[in-house]
């Protein structure tokens, strides 16, 4: 790559950053990581209305969590600071200026009340109503108004805004790295807003101004900005300004349906859309973290929505991903989320885990409980792990280790007959015998017992499982037994016995 990849992660802190906005950083850290270069994140916080305190320092935890921190931003590593928008107010109007003064851009006095007018009445007529050259002869606006004018009423404290002057009859001819050769018809493009007369800029000029000024050499965002490609395009070319290449990533859509993925699909199925969780007065929207999920199995799940390797390798590890990344490999058509998908991925990481470091984080979970244990957590996981997507299902998978049942599956006592109590006091006596109570042992001894006395593994197997752990589940039944020892299944097989 000829020039220094530079490429950033822009988002507005207007609430808890979403799965989709999380893939954008993603993949551009990607991108400049294989290339030997700078990902940068700015704050584009010009719309303060929209302003959620909080938000942007969520945005910083999320990243730091998922292992994808950038490597300038705010309050590090400023070398084109500030990274916030708000602070860079002061430089903007002077860009806006020189688009006025170059004609490429042009005050508008239009109150909100006549442009509501003007588009009530267009509707009226089967119109829509655009604010482009077709109507901005005849309008409220520098290009209507004598200089002199203009100036007194800005003097006044009028209020207006700059807008774009967006040429006629041009066809643009623009490059997507993703989507290819693009052309645009500019006569049917609106007059954008630019400026607006409480000295802020809108989206669209402080974000060309920041990316020429923070030399980004690459734009990589999400394909709705895909329609304000050509204004961009033109604004670069106002400036004299090179531009940087884009790349406009496919959505990220629903499970079901069709349209883009959001929180409201997560609710209603079950499944996080956002890195953290994100608390307010309405409520507590779930996260990744929260719900157990490793960052790791995160990342490796978001790289493969919309981009693949071209081979059927689907476990990546974050160096891998930065190793074999290529935009030119990134999908056109939109990415379906599968939470069975997501759920997979976090499976395989788990069990990738040491058996010591789950045993670590399953003793913080029983701790909560309460219960305080001699077993070796560590056998424990071992023989759970591979049933389960994440450590929060652990007790669950194993409570019966701890706790005696205190009830039993109803389907499963059916098989609880007649001759089943002598049997289980005849499995009491055997095991009583059996010295070395290790897990191979005891099912040898029990297995020539049962083959000698000619009885059905069926019917001691599922009746003594059903009595350790009150249901026909859990791992290989005589690693249970070795577990509790020889006291405490002998004590649970009687009150079976006593209770079925």
């Amino acid at each position: 790559m000829s020039k220094q990849v530079r490429v950033r992660f822009a988002p507005s802190p207007t609430g808890p950053l979403h799965i989709g906005g999380v893939r954008t950083a993603l993949f551009n850290y990607l991108f400049a990581k294989k290339h030997g270069g700078t990902f940068y994140l700015r704050i584009e916080d010009t719309d303060q209305t929209r302003f959620v305190p909080g938000a942007e320092a969520y945005i910083f935890e999320a990243l730091e969590w998922l292992g994808i921190a950038p490597d300038e931003t705010v309050g590090k590593n400023e070398k084109f600071g500030p990274y916030r928008q708000s602070e860079r107010k002061a430089m903007y109007q002077q860009y806006a200026d020189q688009l006025i003064n170059s004609g490429w851009a042009y005050y508008a006095f239009d109150t909100a009340e006549s442009l509501d007018a003007m588009r009530k009445e267009a509707e009226a007529n089967g119109k829509t109503f655009i604010y482009n050259h077709s109507v901005r002869e005849q309008l409220d606006n520098s290009l209507t108004v004598s200089r002199e004018k203009v100036e007194e009423r800005i003097a006044n404290g009028e209020h207006y805004v700059i807008r774009f002057k967006t040429p006629v009859n041009e066809i643009l001819e623009l490059k997507d790295i993703i989507r290819g050769d693009i052309k645009f018809d500019t006569n049917l493009l609106d007059d954008k807003v630019l400026f607006k007369s409480d000295g802020m800029p809108t989206y669209h000029l402080a974000n060309i101004v920041d990316d020429h000024l923070m030399e980004t050499s690459h734009v990589i965002r999400g394909e709705e900005w895909l329609p304000s490609l050509p204004l961009h395009h033109l604004l670069y070319k106002a400036f004299g300004w090179n531009a940087p290449e884009f790349a406009h990533l496919p959505l990220i859509l629903k499970p079901i349906g069709n349209g883009k993925l959001s929180k409201r699909d997560g609710d209603k199925m079950g499944f996080p859309v956002f890195p953290l969780e994100w608390k307010t007065e309405e409520g507590t929207s779930s996260g990744y973290r929260e719900n157990g999920f490793f960052p790791e199995a995160v990342i490796n799940f978001l790289a493969l929505l919309g981009w693949n390797d071209g081979t059927e390798q689907e476990i990546f590890s974050l160096e891998e991903l930065v190793q074999k990344f290529d935009l030119n490999r990134i999908h056109k058509a939109g990415a379906k989320f599968d939470p069975e998908k997501n759920k997979w991925f976090n499976h395989q990481y788990l069990q990738k885990q040491s058996d010591e470091s789950l045993a670590e984080s399953f003793k913080v979970i029983l701790d909560k409980k309460g219960i305080s244990t001699s077993l070796d957590l560590t056998k424990v996981v071992s023989l759970i792990k591979e049933r389960a997507h994440f450590v929060n299902e652990f007790w669950d998978l194993a409570d019966y280790f701890f706790e005696a049942p205190t009830s039993y599956d109803e389907k499963a006592a059916k098989n609880w007959k007649e001759e089943t109590p002598g049997l289980m006091q005849q499995v009491i006596s055997e095991l009583n015998k059996i010295e070395d109570f290790t897990s191979v042992n005891i099912e040898t001894l029990l297995k020539e017992w049962m083959t000698a006395n000619e009885i059905g593994m069926g019917k001691v197997m599922q009746p003594l499982r059903l009595s350790l752990v009150g249901a026909l589940k859990g791992p290989h039944l005589f690693d249970i037994i070795e577990m509790i020892g020889k006291a405490e299944t002998v004590k649970r097989i009687e009150k079976a016995i006593a209770s079925l």
